[in-house]
């Protein structure tokens, strides 16, 4: 009688105080309380994982670029060979990106190997302290790859789940933002091109029949060769801007 009475208006008590808890949200954060947060070794050990995949990724696009550029100087000796400037000079500008491109992937390949040398690091500090240290240098790695187009998005959800483990702090804004001058690397773009139709196309144009009259024949040329890069880079602007 009295016990089953006492059990039964126990059990009603804590019906209630749950659909308490649930009606007004309290109930998540109990239940976050007893829910098992992953261990700092195993959160390295993902987070490990999740950079050499990504780090395999970028390994695939450099080989895509590389298979790319071979096919695309092959491109540029055969319009030497016909003589058309205008061509080569635009497939040389190509070529540019995409060496540009590809010491940018192994840039972030190199901070993907920093960032996963660190978490290492700490490992064995996570087995004596059961819990992760703030460190600067994964900051630091984290930041540049936030801003790699390739892994951006993966590195920002990475360093959500780092700022919660308290391996990370908050990221500064002026540690994302990078101020670039597009002049000045349209210059460098213009000298390499020059340098690569030089490396590429160098021996076909000195055979050219006209080698001996060459100079004074290339100046017209160059200008005109100009000012369709000139118009070309006009229209991407306004592309751009649109």
């Amino acid at each position: 009688g009295a016990h089953h009475d006492v059990v039964v208006a126990t059990h009603r008590a804590s019906t209630v105080d749950m659909a308490a808890l649930k009606g007004d949200g309290m109930w998540s954060k109990v239940k976050g309380i007893f829910v098992k947060q992953p261990e700092p070794r195993e959160l390295l050990r993902n987070w490990q994982r999740q950079l050499r995949s990504e780090g395999r990724k970028l390994d695939r696009q450099i080989n895509e670029i590389t298979r790319e550029q071979k096919k695309v100087e092959k491109e540029i000796k055969q319009a030497a060979n016909r003589n058309d400037m205008q061509s080569a000079k635009i497939l040389a500008k190509e070529f540019v990106t995409s060496k540009k491109t590809v010491a940018r992937l192994h840039e972030n390949k190199a901070e993907l190997q920093a960032v996963s040398m660190h978490l290492g690091e700490q490992v064995a500090t996570a087995r004596v302290l059961g819990s992760l240290q703030s460190s600067t240098e994964v900051m630091e790695a984290m930041g540049k790859l936030i801003k790699a187009p390739e892994v951006g998005l993966i590195m920002q959800n990475m360093s959500k789940e780092m700022m919660k483990a308290g391996l990370i702090s908050e990221m500064m804004d002026d540690m994302v933002d990078s101020a670039i001058d597009t002049d000045d690397i349209e210059e460098e773009t213009e000298v390499e091109v020059h340098r690569v139709l030089d490396e590429i196309a160098g021996e076909t144009m000195e055979r050219m029949p006209t080698a001996s009259t060459k100079q004074e024949e290339d100046a017209p040329l160059e200008e005109e060769v100009e000012e369709e890069m000139r118009q070309l880079n006009a229209r991407l602007e306004a592309m751009r801007s649109a």
